[in-house]
C-alpha cells in the first residue's frame, strides 16, 4: 500500500512496552495511554525497555496490522523524545531513522517549505521531500 507521508501521522509511545502484547494489548495502549483511536490509520510505535524490539500497530481499513523489528546487536536511538510526555508525534522520516540506528536528535535538519492544513497541523515536514512515496509492508 502507497501512504502519502505528508497526511501520515506516527505516534511513538515513550515508554516501555511488553513486546508480548499483540493486537488487543497494543490497541488498548492507544486508547487508554495515548488517548488516540486505534482505527484511525495512523501508525502507533511502541520499543521495549532495553530498546531491542519495536512493533508498529495501525489498522488498513479491514484490520489491525503489526510490522516488527527485533535488533540482534545495538539499540534503538530516540533520544529524549516523548519526556515527559507519553507519546511524541514522528515524521516518516524520523521512523525510518530510528529503524536504521540513527539518533533523530544528532541529525542536522536544513530549512525546508511547510504547509499548514486548514486545522493547523503540518502537511510536510521540514525534512521530507514531497515527491517522495514509501511502502508499508504489508501484514
Amino acid at each position: 500500500m502507497l501512504i502519502p507521508e505528508s497526511h501520515l501521522r506516527i505516534w511513538l509511545y515513550s515508554e516501555p512496552t511488553d513486546m508480548r502484547k499483540s493486537y488487543d494489548g497494543l490497541a488498548g495502549l492507544v486508547r487508554t495511554k495515548l488517548l488516540e483511536d486505534p482505527t484511525s490509520g495512523q501508525l502507533f510505535a511502541f520499543i521495549n525497555r532495553r530498546r531491542t524490539q519495536i512493533k508498529v500497530l495501525y489498522f488498513d481499513r479491514t484490520g489491525y496490522c503489526i510490522w516488527s523489528k527485533r535488533l540482534e546487536r545495538g539499540t534503538f536511538h530516540i533520544g529524549d523524545r516523548g519526556r515527559p510526555e507519553a507519546k511524541s508525534r514522528l515524521t516518516w522520516t524520523d521512523l525510518k531513522l530510528i529503524l536504521e540506528g540513527i539518533d533523530v536528535n544528532s541529525v542536522r535538519r536544513y530549512r525546508r517549505f511547510r504547509k499548514t492544513s486548514a486545522t493547523g497541523d503540518m502537511l510536510e515536514s521540514a525534512h521530507e521531500r514531497t515527491s517522495e512515496r514509501h511502502q508499508l509492508p504489508h501484514c
